[in-house]
Order: C-alpha cells, then sequence, then structure tokens
C-alpha cells in the first residue's frame, strides 16, 4: 500500500495541471461600471499578471451559456494561448479591446485584491495594439509594460524613450497582412532601440490577416508566448 501510494503521488507531480478559466465579473471602473474578464491561472503565488486584448473588433464578450463559459474570438492568438500565460506565477486575464486607463486599472485592482502586489503587462495583437500603443502613454508607470505583436503600421513610428513601463514588439516574420507589416516593427527597434521579438515557423491558413495566419503565430504559440514570458522575466 505504501509502495502503490508512493507511485500515486509521483504521477500526481509528472501529471501536467491544466490551467482553470473563471468569469470573474467584481472589476470596477471608478465610475462604478463592470469590466468583465476572464481569469486563467494555475496553483500558485503569482507575481505576474498578464492582460489579454484580442485583435479584430477586440469584443471578447465572456459569458456564461448553459452552464459553460462563452467568448467570442476565443481563436484569437492571445486568448487560444491564455494557458501557456498561465504558469503558477503568471496569471492570465482576458478581456475586451480597450484604450480606457481605467478600464485596464479596474482589472488591476481586482487581481492584486486577490493576490497582492503583482507587476502587470498589457498585451495585444493586431488591432488591439491601437490600444497598446495608447495605453503605453497613458499608463505609463502605472503598469510594468506592454507588448505589442502583429501591430498595425503605428508601431513604426513608436518611441519608447524615456518611457518608465517597459515596452516589447513581437512579429512573425512571414505576416503578410496588409496593415500589420513586419518592417513596422523593426523600424521602431532600429529607429527607438525598442526591444523586438522576431518569430519564425509555423503554417498560414485562411486570410493573411486571421488568427491561423502566420498573423496569428499559427503552430509557434508555444514559442512565441515562451519568448514573451522570458522577455518579461529578465525585468
Amino acid at each position: 500500500m505504501t509502495r502503490l501510494l508512493t507511485i500515486l503521488a509521483l504521477l500526481a507531480v509528472a501529471l501536467p495541471c491544466h490551467a482553470a478559466d473563471e468569469l470573474v465579473g467584481s472589476a470596477r471602473t471608478t465610475g462604478g461600471e463592470t469590466v468583465p474578464y476572464v481569469l486563467t491561472s494555475k496553483p500558485g503565488q503569482p507575481s505576474v499578471a498578464v492582460i489579454l486584448m484580442p485583435g479584430g473588433r477586440g469584443v471578447l464578450n465572456p459569458r456564461m451559456e448553459n452552464g459553460k463559459l462563452t467568448m467570442s474570438l476565443a481563436g484569437n492568438f492571445l486568448i487560444r494561448s491564455r494557458e501557456l500565460f498561465a504558469d503558477g506565477t503568471v496569471v492570465a486575464a482576458s478581456t475586451d479591446a480597450t484604450s480606457t486607463p481605467d478600464r485596464i486599472l479596474a482589472i488591476v485592482r481586482d487581481l492584486e485584491a486577490r493576490y497582492g502586489k503583482l507587476s502587470v503587462y498589457v498585451i495585444g495583437t493586431s488591432r488591439s495594439t491601437e490600444a497598446t500603443l495608447a495605453l503605453a502613454r497613458s499608463l505609463d508607470g502605472r503598469v510594468a509594460g506592454f507588448v505589442h505583436s502583429s501591430s498595425m503600421k503605428a508601431v513604426g513610428d513608436f518611441d519608447p524613450r524615456g518611457l518608465k513601463s517597459r515596452n516589447l514588439v513581437v512579429l512573425h516574420v512571414r505576416d503578410a497582412c496588409r496593415v500589420t507589416p513586419p518592417s513596422s516593427g523593426v523600424a521602431s527597434n532600429k529607429k527607438y532601440g525598442t526591444d523586438l521579438i522576431q518569430v519564425d515557423g509555423g503554417k498560414s491558413t485562411g486570410d493573411d490577416c486571421e488568427a491561423y495566419a502566420y498573423h496569428g503565430y499559427n503552430g509557434v504559440e508555444a514559442d512565441t508566448v515562451g519568448k514573451i514570458k522570458q522577455w518579461i522575466a529578465a525585468r
């Protein structure tokens, strides 16, 4: 019996622990507006939180339907990769894309009420980088940093020098979406020294601007998220 219990204990340690999703409705802006988000976590004591905002229309609209958590844009790169971010030391909060600082801070306050002080990184992809680029200035110094992946062309003129929060540009070198050319991310790096991660590999399916093209890091999600987390850990 003792040997059996030992084996079971070892198996419990060896088996991967899947991250759990929870629909959270307790985040409030200073004006009392609810900011719903999906909290994805694993057991542990997190020190970092990532706030994930989908591209496209940016409307995640997380909700319960027939007892099941449902959300729009679930196939978006960041949203489908949320479990890759959550590892016990990092928690992920997926929410609607927004450039309103108070909505982001509402989530920050709610997360810190749960976990204590956290280093918070706001991450956008494709069209939601319009929001992260705006927030990089309006929330500068109030969160740890911002990650702009598959960024809109405007990132080419983004100058993070002098900002207190960290900023990272992530791109797929084969991204063929006409509004998110990789050259713009490279330009920000070359002109202003913006931190840059370039990803290659995977496969491209469907529209060049959609989630399962190179634009959405299809097939290289784990590598891309891993590199983002390495950058965060290097703070």
